[in-house]
């Protein structure tokens, strides 16, 4: 944890003459105002949270671009909430919030314009044993005589790549019959993560991270510059693997749990702004970051995890609110906030975790809180909390408050 002197230093470029000064508490939170528009919000910038503070669960462990780590959502969800209560996200991404709200036993509503995102939080919520697991890969028959529509041996070895085929075409069949069960999408939704990525625990040769899919063009360049070709990777010892680690902290009574919410869960691949099949005023929270203009190409990354699961990525693409334009992001956001407004009970809150972009010239949560505002929520903060640098923060263009901080900037509105 910073100093108070140390925070002060840090936080003062942020800080215009637009801005009262900051002021510190005894709990080292330091307080200001800051003018958005034309709307002076209270701000509070610490160390809320962090993720040494409070070990995640396992379960959490599945990789997906640009996804805030389990302790945001954890903090807002234990503040603002009560078991039973229900959290929403309406931006998915890999469900990290509705997989925390579950495990602290509240009921979950997931939205997400990609059905990938479903298929990642989902899988994890219909908990197998290791047994289950482990007698249905016995169960799923390889078929040599597949040959896949898209060239991708400069990713996986003729024998892997048949396992993958087979493990591909046994899930589009059982979710053609409706028969995918618990058990199916534990399986579909690990063997989605282990795709590819940089070590050898994925079904892959040595390639980008494995919350980024690389083109085979790319992949092709990779493979000569470090002289490598792709070696059998055996698939199911593979996905059970990773399923013993995903499960490392899941006992019974939690695995019993996360069924039964899954049980009265709702998903659903709808745009954001439009999501009919949520009732009004049956939200107690949501906690939720919406893609920060066009900064990460979600297309693109996931291209590889949409081919395995028959989904479209170019309609996908389509679909995903990717605007490089500031007005027509904004634009995009107060319908959003508006249908937010309309599904949260009254005095519900709502997380808005955005960011900065453009080398921290636009600070999105002074975007957000007028928005807000004029739809009728009240801004009740801003809260930024700041912690340690890592390394994935600039991976997709966001700054931060300074080099050497990882930051999350919270736009907190109440009905």
């Amino acid at each position: 944890m910073k100093t108070s002197t140390e925070q002060l230093n840090l936080f003062e470029a942020d800080s215009s003459q637009k801005n009262t000064p900051l002021n510190v508490n005894k709990k080292n939170v330091l307080h200001d105002t800051v003018i958005c528009g034309e709307y002076s919000i209270n701000r509070e910038i610490g160390e809320f949270w962090t993720s040494k503070q409070r070990q995640a669960s396992n379960i959490h462990e599945v990789s997906y671009r640009a996804c805030f780590k389990p302790q945001l959502p954890k903090y807002f969800i234990e503040k603002y909430t009560k078991p039973n209560d229900h959290v929403y996200d309406p931006f998915g991404g890999r469900g990290t919030t509705v997989i925390e709200a579950a495990l602290l036993g509240r009921n979950i509503i997931q939205n997400d314009i990609n059905p990938l995102s479903t298929i990642l939080a989902a899988g994890r919520l219909s908990v197998p044993s290791i047994n289950e697991i482990e007698r249905r890969l016995e169960q799923i028959a390889y078929d040599d005589s597949l040959v896949s529509d898209i060239d991708l041996t400069m990713f996986y070895e003729n024998k892997t790549l048949i396992e993958i085929l087979s493990l591909r075409k046994y899930f589009i069949e059982k979710e053609k019959n409706q028969s995918l069960d618990h058990v199916d999408l534990w399986i579909r939704m690990v063997a989605t993560n282990r795709l590819t990525g940089h070590s050898k625990g994925f079904f892959s040769v040595y390639t980008l991270p494995p919350n980024q899919a690389t083109t085979q063009e790319k992949q092709r360049k990779i493979n000569i510059k470090r002289n490598q070709v792709p070696t059998y990777k055996d698939t199911k010892k593979l996905i059970l693997k990773k399923s013993t680690q995903l499960l490392k902290d899941i006992s019974n009574d939690v695995r019993d749990s996360l069924q039964s919410i899954y049980q009265n869960s709702t998903f659903l691949n709808a745009d954001a702004g439009d999501t009919k099949e949520i009732k009004s005023n049956s939200v107690n929270l949501v906690v939720t970051s919406p893609p920060f203009l066009n900064i990460v190409k979600y297309k693109d990354d996931n291209w590889l995890r949409c081919w395995f699961n028959n989904i479209d990525h170019d309609i996908v693409g389509e679909k995903i609110t990717m605007s490089s334009k500031l007005d027509v992001w904004s634009d995009n956001m107060s319908q959003v906030l508006i249908e937010l407004k309309r599904v949260l009970k009254p005095n519900g809150v709502i997380a808005f975790e955005v960011g900065e972009v453009r080398n921290g010239k636009i600070k999105l949560d002074e975007v957000i809180a007028p928005l807000g505002i004029k739809i009728g929520l009240t801004c009740e903060k801003i809260m930024i909390n700041s912690q340690e640098f890592t390394k994935t923060s600039n991976i997709w263009g966001v700054k931060n408050n300074d080099i050497g901080t990882n930051s999350n900037r919270i736009v907190i509105f109440r009905k």
